[in-house]
């Protein structure tokens, strides 16, 4: 079966001149369709993905991913564990130190190595050549439990937590669904709701940075909208459980251990501008100056919020409650209280926007490695976009949304989230030896990436410690698959036959094809 396929696509997408390609399926080069012997022309633009992210919009990316709903919804966790307003607003502050300092050792390994894929991509670099099996082993795992499992959950998650925030404002006004036909709406929105951002990201970078940038303002304003009706309520003498200081704090190591590890959840995301190098402009100036920006942001928004929820409820309405943001504005803001449910719906979405947009990212490098499948290494011949790692991406957090509740599987398998940050930590210390001669724009004290270690080590252990529950198998059974994976198609390379036809297929789809070597 012979077809004719475009080989490489030219920079103005109505041009019809490509150079055609003819490969016949099972002939060499396993039936690939190639874009090698292309001529590449003086006017066309080379395949690859193109550097869209500037440094507004590189900062605005790390917020997206960083504040979703969790921060709207239960940030009480953190007060009930510290039992006082004092203690619990330094804790905020200090996670805020930690995840500056954790974003500043990924701003150096990110500079060292100029290229996608953040922790999988320095623990590859570190440890790749050490051994020929036990060497690529953890990056593998690193892109198995992202790529497969954590993040298309989490995105999952958050989709559903946007889909909850729509219904809220006709609820109040129309009167509440009954449970059955609550729940088949909120799936329907879900899928909706999906669809739209995987089309987004699968279309154009240029209309992501966009629609994110707007999103990201748009959280921003609804935290701000919380921040000022505390402050008025500060105004008006509403003082009296900030006045409390650290009146009934809970210093048992237990208590911190547990008020930090709550406090420290939120902050996840401050890595995200590493996973997309390639497509930042000037990354060695933008990803450093994104980072110092948009953390100590989050961090001034999550401790002023936190305020604001003091300040406006008692502390234990602030533990009980639900939906914490909601339950301040049905008491603040009147009939305007749809404003915050329809605000953290957009946060949700923003945040699921740009976790799929990064994570399709990490997907495409971790094939271009040969950790994924090949195909999903392939880009869009117009849009210039990993169009295959998107849709992929897309199809699992279907998945994870029909299966319906999976909060379990996310607290018992996110915490190996935090082994692969401990491992690219240990992956600066390495490559500080095996590439002590090239040179560093910028870098961090010794003492940064030892002390991360241990908070990476402290996140690991702290929920097992404390709840030694037998879910945590979960984890257990993740890794086994992919070690299962790992050996027989990473490690001996076996290709079975039906992926060339995948491939092929993919190609002949999705009109995408191998990215074309990117000059540095």
């Amino acid at each position: 079966m012979a077809q004719n396929i475009p080989a490489k696509c030219t920079g103005n997408a109505h041009r019809s001149n490509f150079q055609t390609n003819i490969t016949t399926m099972g002939e060499s080069n396993n039936g690939r369709v190639l874009s090698e012997n292309s001529n590449n022309s003086g006017g066309d633009e080379k395949l690859e993905l193109k550097r869209e992210l500037g440094l507004f919009s590189a900062t605005n990316l790390i917020i997206g991913v960083i504040i979703g709903s969790g921060i709207f919804v239960s940030p009480s966790l953190a007060l009930e564990k510290s039992g006082s307003v004092g203690l619990c607003l330094t804790i905020w502050a200090a996670c805020g130190l930690i995840s500056l300092l954790g974003a500043l050792c990924f701003a150096e390994l990110g500079l060292l190595i100029p290229r996608s894929g953040a922790e999988y991509v320095y623990i590859q670099e570190a440890f790749g050549r050490m051994h020929k099996f036990w060497g690529p082993l953890p990056s593998f795992l690193c892109s198995w439990v992202y790529v497969v499992i954590c993040r298309p959950a989490e995105v999952a998650v958050i989709i559903l937590a946007f889909s909850e925030y729509v219904c809220q404002p006709f609820e109040m006004h129309f009167g509440v669904m009954s449970p059955e036909y609550r729940d088949l709406a909120i799936k329907l929105i879900s899928l909706i709701g999906l669809s739209l951002l995987t089309y987004i990201n699968f279309v154009s970078v240029k209309v992501f940075v966009r629609v994110q940038n707007l999103f990201t303002i748009t959280k921003l304003l609804a935290c701000f909208i919380l921040i000022i009706a505390g402050i008025y309520q500060l105004s008006i003498g509403n003082t009296s459980n900030i006045t409390r200081g650290f009146e009934g704090s809970n210093i048992t190591p237990k208590h911190i251990s547990l008020a930090f590890y709550y406090c420290l959840w939120p902050y996840d995301g401050w890595s995200t501008v590493t996973i997309v190098t390639e497509e930042v402009k000037k990354p060695e100036v933008n990803i450093l100056r994104s980072i110092l920006i948009a953390v100590p942001v989050v961090t001034v928004v999550y401790f002023m919020i936190n305020i604001a929820y003091m300040t406006i409820l008692t502390i234990p309405e602030m533990i009980e409650a639900p939906a914490v943001a909601v339950h301040c504005t049905n008491r603040t803001l009147g009939v305007f209280n749809f404003v915050i449910p329809l605000g953290v719906a957009m946060s949700a979405f923003g945040s699921a926007l740009s976790i799929q947009f990064s994570i399709a990212r990490l997907c495409y490098v971790a094939s271009k490695e040969g950790h994924m499948l090949e195909a999903f290494s392939y880009i869009h011949m117009r849009r210039f976009t990993p169009a295959p790692a998107v849709i992929l991406q897309g199809v699992l957090t279907t998945v994870f949304i029909l299966a319906g509740n999976i909060a379990t599987l996310i607290d018992f398998a996110s915490f190996l989230i935090w082994i692969f940050y401990g491992l690219a930590m240990i992956s600066l210390l390495v490559l500080r030896k095996t590439m002590k001669d090239v040179e560093r724009p910028f870098t961090v004290q010794l003492w940064i990436p030892v002390f991360m270690i241990f908070v990476s080590l402290f996140l690991c252990l702290v929920p097992i410690i404390t709840d030694p529950s037998p879910h945590y198998f979960i984890a257990i059974v993740l890794i086994a698959l992919g070690v299962a994976v790992y050996i027989p198609f990473v490690f001996y390379m076996i290709r079975p036959a039906f992926m060339d036809k995948f491939t092929y297929y993919v190609q002949m789809l999705m009109e995408v094809a191998p990215e074309e070597k990117r000059s540095e």
